[in-house]
């Protein structure tokens, strides 16, 4: 029985069609389709998108709805992280609290799947996975939501972190994480090894954190890529950021490039400024499958953001000096599709039997909705509707 029919949309920019729902998917494509006593909507010949996909954001660190912070720690990563976790203890920063904040943003914006980061660290413990799983749990039916064990203070520098990630796992993170292993735990070899055989053990996925630049991170990517191999891990580890992509030398980095995406190893970039980023066009010509994200926001890093994909694929286009409409739709797709894959969602798109987990947008393009970015109009989890002209439909306390 069809529960709901949304009449008058243009999938990915197509022609206008109606799509009628049932029991959480898509059940049927086409013009005119009947109604059958069933819940209608108009959506005015806007754009119908699947779910924007946030595959990388830190959600127990986020200040929304918090005093204003005033950010004076240095640039380096370093110099950031531990100040991070100095003043989460001063401001008595709520990470269910705070996580769910940021999940309602997203909602709003059209996003109906996250993977966060969430610190594991022997100042806080758990604190941060207990807080964003309560988030996961309560938001269970509007998103979905992929917890990574993210060691942000190191590893193999502080004691008792590895039993900490291992603790986080057996509780029910969904992704092993990494952080830097040459920079930050000065030990790539201890540090990959853990996170490899965390990975193995658990039967879980891996997103490493990479800002390692240059030949330091063209280092730690042979480390990663063998061994993605020998455990047999292709399409089940991703490496974000991966500023070591941008450096300077086409022929290498096409080596590199290559060498990627045939050891089957998936890249996130949010296209960030002032630092070298992997080159997006070359890599997803070469075969790899890239997503992207708000990272931190709003936070003790990083003052800015809104949790907007349809403005993190702007962001990505622009950064990758993408001006044709034919590159800036794949810069959306990576915030469409590409993070789908990355995070393995089943029955992700637009295709009958697929969930019906949907953004209604206007715009005449594609590329005029990331450029003008337009409130949703409706944003849909499982055929329910979640969000409607830019406001969320649930609450965040």
């Amino acid at each position: 029985m069809t529960d709901l029919v949304i009449r008058n949309v243009r999938p990915l920019g197509k022609a206008a069609i109606d799509i009628a729902i049932a029991e959480g998917r898509i059940a049927a494509i086409g013009p005119n389709l009947p109604a059958n006593g069933a819940a209608e909507e108009d959506g005015g010949g806007a754009l119908l998108l699947p779910g924007l996909i946030e595959a990388h954001t830190h959600l127990d660190k986020t200040l929304l709805g918090m005093d204003w912070v005033e950010n004076r720690v240095a640039s380096s990563i370093r110099s950031k992280i531990d100040n991070e976790r100095e003043m989460k203890g001063v401001l008595g920063l709520d990470p269910a609290l705070q996580s769910a904040r940021q999940v309602v943003m997203s909602i709003a914006r059209g996003t109906t799947a996250i993977r966060s980061h969430v610190d594991i660290d022997t100042t806080y413990g758990l604190a941060g996975f207990e807080g964003v799983a309560a988030t996961r749990a309560r938001y269970a039916d509007v998103m979905d939501l992929q917890i990574v064990a993210f060691p942000q203070s190191g590893m193999m520098i502080r004691k008792g972190t590895i039993e900490l990630m291992d603790e986080a796992l057996r509780q029910g993170a969904d992704v092993v994480g990494g952080l830097d292993p040459c920079a930050i735990d000065f030990d790539p070899k201890g540090h990959l090894d853990v996170v490899f055989d965390l990975a193995v053990k658990h039967g879980k996925p891996i997103d490493i954190h990479l800002h390692e630049p240059g030949e330091l991170g063209v280092f730690t990517f042979g480390l990663i890529l063998e061994r993605t191999r020998v455990h047999g891990l292709a399409g089940k580890v991703t490496v974000s950021h991966a500023f070591a992509l941008g450096m300077n030398d086409y022929l290498r980095i096409g080596q590199l490039l290559d060498d990627i995406a045939a050891a089957g190893v998936m890249l996130m970039s949010t296209g960030p400024a002032g630092v070298p980023v992997p080159p997006l066009i070359r890599g997803l010509d070469a075969g790899i499958a890239f997503c992207s994200g708000t990272d931190g926001m709003r936070d003790l890093w990083n003052p800015y953001g809104n949790a907007d994909m349809l403005q993190r694929a702007q962001i990505l286009a622009d950064r990758n000096y993408l001006s044709r409409d034919v590159e800036i739709e794949r810069a959306l797709d990576v915030c469409t599709f590409g993070g789908a894959k990355v995070m393995d969602l089943p029955d992700y798109g637009l295709e009958i039997g697929d969930f019906a987990d949907l953004v209604v947008v206007e715009g005449r393009t594609l590329t005029e909705a990331v450029v003008t970015l337009p409130e949703r109009k409706l944003v849909l989890k499982r055929g329910r509707i979640v969000a409607r002209d830019g406001e969320a439909l649930v609450e965040a306390a």
